[in-house]
């Protein structure tokens, strides 16, 4: 067997490590969930700390596995959540305050003076102006937590992407780097010029020489402190979910649909700006970038969540495709979990229930808010001159076939569910082994086809209508 690649795909709710061979199929995994508070529903944290005792664990416990000793290692890559932050000890690597996590709108209120500045701080980023994205979020670190203070006192603060934090801890000598495509989601790093802005970072009140060295995400990031392996990738976590089935079609969008939903389509090296869309990286080396047009839907797994903790409902996931398949026409479900992200960019009315129905109904609801989260994005996305007719989905609500279906019937493309589940460790393994040519499907996913479904799209436009409001 010939060397394997390492993937550490570090998420919202778990951190794994993969070692995957040539074709792209894993050959080991381990697993360590993690915890999220939710604090309030503005206020979203990890416990950073745990996250680093979990990165040593999930790894260690693959390097053990008797194919991979006998195979071994021949290169490594991380893909991190993105647009959370931390703040460390830049000597011992401690943390020094929690994660603030990427839901975390904590400093929305401080945010809002800057509002004048939205149309330079997109074009700089590729961003919106959002309390999602990082530097809201470390101005809140400096201004608030004392820890943070006094080590920016005593020179000794780093802090920056949470990619960065856990590349302190992955690599040998601890050093201070992140990798394009999170250094974008802090709002402080210019898109084309691929580095920290000096404008925005006088803007947001951010030292600069408390951040990471920006590198390219395909980069010889230096050797793991647990093995002789370099790390040749670093990607944020929906962006690698664009190459896990190798190089895409340009007229294919990748839709991950987790804790939040991402719909991405690949404009090459190309960069399509939108007013309410998102720029991105999804690779890039010294020389070139592979840019993106994304949407962003914050509730989609979150909102199932919600409804199973307010209405008092165990184990969705069990039943949904049942309740998905019922003929009777749901109500409609005004979807702000989390706050709305593109194309509305705004807190949105409070989550509420719109027309009568069972609590089965209520459920359906909730699910297909989030698929017309997600067409809203294809409106626009189409509305920019992008050509989509075909959806490729992935995450744990891609399961549901029923809603599958409906996303096929809704957009009206052929949605396709690769068998391959681990889309965003294949798609950084894939970066990660030099972009190899042979990255096959060992075994077909199944394709959803649309069909004429009038009474969904009419719910659509009803949506659409009610969150205008």
């Amino acid at each position: 067997m010939n060397p394997l690649t390492l993937i550490i795909d570090q998420g919202t709710h778990a951190t794994r490590a993969l070692a995957f061979d040539t074709d792209g199929q894993v050959q080991a995994s381990a697993h360590c969930p993690i915890a999220l508070q939710r604090l309030s529903p503005d206020h979203v944290e990890q416990d950073a700390a745990e996250i680093a005792v979990s990165l040593r664990q999930v790894i260690t416990e693959v390097l053990a596995d008797g194919v991979v000793r006998q195979a071994g290692i021949a290169q490594a890559g991380l893909a991190s959540q993105r647009s959370s932050v931390a703040a460390w000890d830049r000597l011992t690597g401690e943390p020094l305050a929690p994660l603030l996590s990427w839901q975390d709108r904590r400093a929305a209120a401080w945010l809002t003076q800057f509002e004048a500045y939205i149309p330079i701080i997109k074009e700089k980023t590729g961003l919106p102006l959002s309390p999602h994205y990082g530097a809201s979020k470390l101005r809140w670190l400096l201004d608030h937590v004392p820890a943070v203070q006094r080590a920016q006192q005593d020179g000794r603060l780093a802090f920056g992407p949470f990619a960065s934090f856990l590349l302190t801890h992955l690599l040998r000598d601890q050093p201070l780097l992140v990798d394009h495509a999170n250094a974008n989601r802090t709002q402080l790093w210019h898109i084309d010029y691929r580095d920290w802005d000096p404008w925005l970072l006088d803007l947001f009140g951010v030292p600069g020489d408390l951040l990471p060295a920006c590198r390219p995400i395909v980069h010889e990031y230096g050797l793991m402190a647990l093995a002789d392996v370099p790390v040749t990738a670093v990607n944020g976590d929906q962006n690698a979910v664009v190459y896990a089935l190798g190089q895409p079609d340009r007229d294919t969008a990748v839709i991950n649909l987790g804790t939040g939903a991402f719909v991405l389509v690949s404009t090459g090296r190309w960069r399509v700006s939108h007013p309410a869309l998102l720029t991105g990286l999804t690779s890039s080396t010294a020389l070139v970038g592979e840019y993106t047009l994304e949407g962003t839907v914050n509730g989609a797994g979150s909102a199932l969540s919600w409804a199973a903790e307010t209405w008092g409902i165990s184990d969705i996931s069990a039943h949904l495709d049942e309740w998905l398949a019922r003929p009777e026409e749901p109500p409609i479900f005004l979807n702000s979990i989390g706050g709305l992200g593109s194309p509305f960019w705004r807190p949105g009315p409070e989550p509420v229930i719109v027309g009568e129905g069972e609590l089965w109904q209520w459920v359906t609801a909730v699910a297909e808010s989030i698929l017309f989260l997600l067409q809203a994005n294809l409106d626009e996305m189409r509305a920019a001159g992008v050509t989509i007719s075909r959806l490729r989905v992935s995450g744990g609500l891609a399961q549901s076939g029923q809603l599958c279906q409906r996303l096929a019937d809704l957009s009206g493309c052929v949605v396709y569910r690769p068998q391959e589940t681990e889309a965003t460790a294949r798609g950084t393994a894939w970066l990660a082994a030099g972009r190899p040519s042979h990255w096959p499907e060992l075994q077909p996913g199944k394709q959803f086809d649309p069909r004429p479904n009038g009474a969904l799209v009419d719910r659509y436009w009803r949506f659409r209508e009610l969150m205008e409001l």
